[in-house]
């Protein structure tokens, strides 16, 4: 599906076609050109009239690539990725963003549904202004609305992680371990799409091409400062479940210490009174209690009893209770 938006300065209308003449420096029209799901007969517009480089393009058409920024004659090729995240697969799905952008046009393609895409398509058919501004400054709207979806599912993942060490540190499960590293799954998903896409933000903020006006770097920086926040809580929520993770096993360490500590005193009392069962057992003559034969049952029950009283008294009192 292809949709164009042009403006002339004074109203935004959307058009069937580009007209060549609009793409021509200082035409005094600027050109929104978004595919979505592009058809072969649909990307023929990116060669033909916008004459892009024929590996631009391919990459363009191509699945996920790394985010990145490039510089051409007269146009900028970016790679964003929109966020989506998938509780199922535990991990930070991305929606790859193409965009081009040169002095009077913006042309983006994405394969994905973009919730930022798509909400500045509705915006620009409502507001004339929007596209009146620039394709730069448009790039900027896309790109800042495409932060600002980082934030909700942050918040989730961070809430998770709330629960989860809640849930340890006063109730922990057999179960904890497949929830943890689930999470830590979700954590570097997140890493892998904040990291890079900063530091393309973090060009444009720069002004190192010259599409970027001074006016709009001060938009980029305020769009990079927040993925360099989002950066620093990838890396703190790493962190904090790394520690989680280590306290788990430490607590499950301990639980199976404590299991052992107390089947081995089980096995060290019981163990002189085999021998005692086991003597007694035998079929030669032994020295009797006092008493008759029925007698002789209650005499090594009591002194059974007696050895696994005393025993237990000498494990409480002693250093390895």
């Amino acid at each position: 599906m292809v949709t164009i938006f042009v403006s002339n300065g004074k109203e935004t209308r959307r058009a069937a076609e580009v007209e060549p003449q609009w793409l021509l420096p200082k035409s005094g029209y600027f050109v929104w050109v978004n595919l979505q799901c592009p058809t072969e007969e649909e990307a023929r517009i990116l060669a033909e009239p916008f004459g892009f480089h024929e590996l631009a393009i391919e990459d363009a058409l191509k699945e996920i690539q790394t985010p990145k920024v490039e510089s051409y004659d007269d146009h900028l090729y970016l790679i964003l990725h929109g966020i989506d995240f998938s509780a199922a697969k535990h991990t930070f799905a991305t929606h790859e963003v193409d965009i081009f952008l040169g002095e009077q046009f913006l042309v983006t393609v994405h394969d994905e549904f973009s919730r930022s895409v798509s909400r500045m398509a509705e915006v620009c058919t409502r507001n004339e202004f929007v596209l009146a501004e620039g394709p730069a400054a448009l790039l900027h709207r896309i790109v800042d609305g495409m932060v600002d979806n980082y934030r909700p599912e942050v918040d989730k993942l961070e809430a998770r992680l709330d629960e989860i060490e809640r849930h340890v540190f006063d109730s922990p499960s057999q179960d904890d371990v497949r929830q943890i590293l689930g999470l830590k799954r979700d954590v570097a998903s997140l890493r892998r799409v904040v990291t890079p896409q900063r530091d393309v933000v973090g060009r444009l903020a720069r002004r190192e091409f010259p599409q970027i006006s001074e006016a709009l770097s001060y938009r980029f920086r305020d769009v990079f400062d927040h993925l360099v926040r989002l950066a620093e809580e990838a890396n703190l929520y790493h962190d904090r479940v790394t520690s989680l993770l280590d306290a788990h096993l430490s607590f499950t360490s301990n639980r199976l210490n404590q299991v052992m500590k107390t089947l081995t005193i089980i096995s060290t009392i019981f163990l002189p009174l085999t021998v005692l069962t086991g003597m007694f057992g035998m079929n030669v003559p032994f020295p009797a209690f006092p008493g008759g034969e029925a007698a002789q049952f209650w005499w090594i029950a009591g002194i059974m009893l007696a050895i696994g009283g005393l025993m237990l008294w000498y494990f409480n009192r002693s250093k390895y209770r």
